[in-house]
């Protein structure tokens, strides 16, 4: 009889371990996401203290400009203490790029050259030749140029994203757009135009196989509103359903200059301590590293919205992925994004909405998971077929091909 309640014990002990060995499946990946810093930590703050302070915000790159290439190299030592990179400028870098080059490719802190910022067309040829000079020297690390967004140009923005990528050799496409203004009764607004920039630029993107970066805004001026949680998610969330390989912040550190512009409550406040924007931009990031498995180096294979409204420049679903045979959501809207990544295929929806949570409605085959919060998958079925999305928030499947 003992013999017999022994065995018993051992086949429910082998059952239970490899249920939790399915259980605990995870999508991981090799490396993080980058995450980018605009207008980070000042030449004045260059501490190994205030690098650790950023990278425990989940930030892992640093833009910030420096008076010459020595406050570069002290910013580099420090970076490569705390677990940084750095995409430093500096005026000799535009002055004598093959010498800066040789000077600073060597440092293991080094992520690449920041070179300018919103370039006007007139400047893609110069841009273009600065870019070469340096790759001839440097094929390593990337020449960072960042465009502007379409509502600057209007009906040419197509036209100027097609030629920055025919003339400028840049590794990867950089734009920022800041979606969320204060509008006229106080209330924050999604402008109209922000999918659309989306649009076009992961048309560009997959067009010429160069990826793309997107920025999220989290320092309130002018217009633009401190951000909450579900306001920084919207934009980060959406630019990865549109296939973005990289994310970023305007700004870090708060600018104390452009005072006109009332900069204000960025991460690191004008009194250079920590605001509650840190600590919401710590939450996102460390979730957005748990997807790192799902977003790096995923390809968009078609994006559309639901929504009693579809957004400028987009379309409505017209076919779903065959694993999934029902998908409704509020009105409010959402974006449906199918990403392909080796042997696998995303579902991501996102909730168009960061004010109020999103009703999904979704029912799929038996084969299809549910990707958690920190990476882990579980079947679909787990779930009630209606469950909600947080505002701002996704919400992703996968399968098999």
């Amino acid at each position: 009889m003992n013999r017999i309640h022994t065995i018993l014990i051992s086949v429910c002990t082998i059952l239970a371990l490899n249920f939790n060995a399915s259980a605990q499946e995870k999508l991981t990946a090799d490396r993080e996401l980058p995450i980018l810093a605009w207008w980070s930590i000042p030449e004045e703050e260059t501490t190994v203290e205030r690098f650790k302070e950023l990278r425990e915000s989940g930030i892992n790159i640093s833009f910030s400009p420096y008076s010459d290439i020595e406050a570069v190299e002290k910013a580099l030592d420090a970076a490569q203490q705390a677990g940084v990179k750095l995409l430093p400028s500096c005026p000799e870098l535009k002055a004598e790029p093959e010498k800066t080059v040789k000077q600073l490719m060597k440092h293991s802190a080094l992520f690449g050259y920041h070179l300018v910022d919103e370039p006007g067309a007139g400047a893609f040829k110069e841009l273009g030749d600065w870019v070469r000079r340096i790759q001839a020297v440097d094929k390593q690390h990337p020449c960072y140029i960042n465009l502007l967004p379409n509502w600057a140009l209007g009906m040419t923005y197509t036209e100027h994203v097609d030629s920055f990528v025919k003339e400028v050799p840049v590794p990867f496409l950089s734009f920022d757009h800041y979606p969320i203004t204060v509008g006229a009764d106080g209330n924050h607004v999604l402008g109209p135009h922000f999918y659309q920039n989306l649009e076009t630029i992961a048309a560009a993107s997959k067009k010429s196989g160069v990826p793309f970066w997107a920025f999220a805004l989290t320092t309130a001026h002018a217009s633009y509103p401190v951000p909450t949680v579900g306001e920084i998610k919207l934009q980060l969330y959406s630019n990865l359903a549109y296939g973005a390989q990289g994310l970023q912040y305007f700004t870090y550190w708060t600018p104390e200059q452009g005072r006109d512009q009332d900069f204000h409550q960025g991460p690191i406040g004008l009194d250079w301590k920590r605001t509650a924007i840190y600590d919401r931009i710590k939450l996102v990031n460390g979730e957005i590293q748990n997807y790192a498995g799902v977003f790096l180096g995923a390809k968009l294979v078609s994006v559309c919205h639901t929504g009693k409204q579809r957004p400028s420049g987009t379309r409505y679903i017209d076919k779903l992925p065959e694993p999934v045979k029902v998908l409704e959501t509020s009105d409010g809207g959402a974006i449906v994004s199918v990403l392909e990544k080796g042997n696998r295929w995303f579902l991501v929806i996102v909730n168009r909405d960061f004010r109020n949570p999103m009703k999904l409605t979704i029912y799929t085959d038996d084969a299809v998971k549910k990707v958690l919060t920190d990476g882990t998958l579980i079947p679909a079925s787990t779930y009630t077929p209606v469950t909600e999305v947080d505002p701002g928030d996704m919400a992703i499947y996968t399968w098999e091909k």
